[in-house]
């Protein structure tokens, strides 16, 4: 699907998805009730019998793992953004015990790295246009300060070794919310999806294709079934895109303590 349909509200999400859905139907409907006549009833009702349990089986199972690995997807990118901000916490904390014109600098690049991945790594994720390969300048930075201090006693160099796994476990942490910000529902599940539903809709219809107010009702119920399965998997198919996504507050909660004077997005 079209990024502008994963950026829509919720709302006018489920205005699309359900329109959608209700038209298909419609127009199955009235294929089947056209193709059904007396004669040819008895026979579609008798083959539909048979196939209606078991495309409702696979059916449950496709949206059950679809389902399952959206959510996922939502879990492993809240915990990158965790990590990230944890780990960015962490090196403010130990920036606190070194001597001031480093500690000063430390504080503003990652200030400076939560303003750039706020205002245009998440911009970037949400269009999935970010990139590993672009090197984060502030904390690689961070990094080359923390590398050519000189510690002077034992105390400042187990800050120092602490200060660089923090700093690493940050990097750590954006790698992997950029690589999970490319993960989506491709194209082919999709459309396994979509035939799936038409295939049982088909089937419905044509067990009830002798009575057409009938097989209305019962089509209806089940396609709307269909797009609400069908709006819960693509509302949190991509993390960081669209009303419901993993956002930048809690890198924004370190930023008060760095000193960042930096507008929030």
């Amino acid at each position: 699907m079209s990024n502008w349909f994963y950026e829509l509200p919720v709302v006018w999400m489920a205005v699309v998805v359900f329109t959608v859905t209700y038209l298909a139907t419609a127009a199955i409907w009235w294929s089947v009730m056209s193709l059904a006549s007396r004669n040819r009833a008895a026979r579609y009702q008798r083959i539909a019998a048979g196939l209606l349990s078991p495309l409702g089986i696979t059916f449950g199972l496709l949206v059950g793992f679809l389902s399952v690995q959206v959510w996922n997807d939502s879990q492993r990118a809240r915990e990158a953004v965790i990590r990230e901000a944890g780990a960015l916490r962490t090196a403010v904390i130990l920036a606190s015990n070194l001597p001031a014109p480093a500690r000063t600098q430390i504080y503003a690049l990652i200030a400076r790295h939560i303003e750039d991945s706020t205002n245009v790594e998440w911009p970037a994720m949400a269009d999935r246009r970010a990139t590993i390969a672009t090197v984060p300048v502030a904390l690689g930075e961070a990094l080359r300060l923390t590398l050519a201090a000189a510690p002077a006693t034992e105390q400042e160099m187990a800050c120092q070794r602490e200060l660089l796994q923090s700093l690493e476990n940050a990097l750590e942490g954006r790698r992997q919310r950029i690589i999970i910000s490319q993960v989506s529902i491709n194209w082919v599940k999709w459309s396994t999806l979509a035939i799936q539903a038409a295939l049982l809709l088909i089937t419905i219809g044509m067990i009830h294709c002798e009575h057409g107010d009938t097989a209305a009702i019962a089509m209806g119920i089940f396609a709307t079934a269909v797009a609400a399965s069908a709006l819960l998997i693509a509302s949190h198919t991509r993390p960081f895109t669209g009303q419901i996504s993993v956002s930048a507050n809690l890198l924004r909660e370190v930023m008060p303590s760095t000193g960042s004077s930096a507008t929030r997005p």
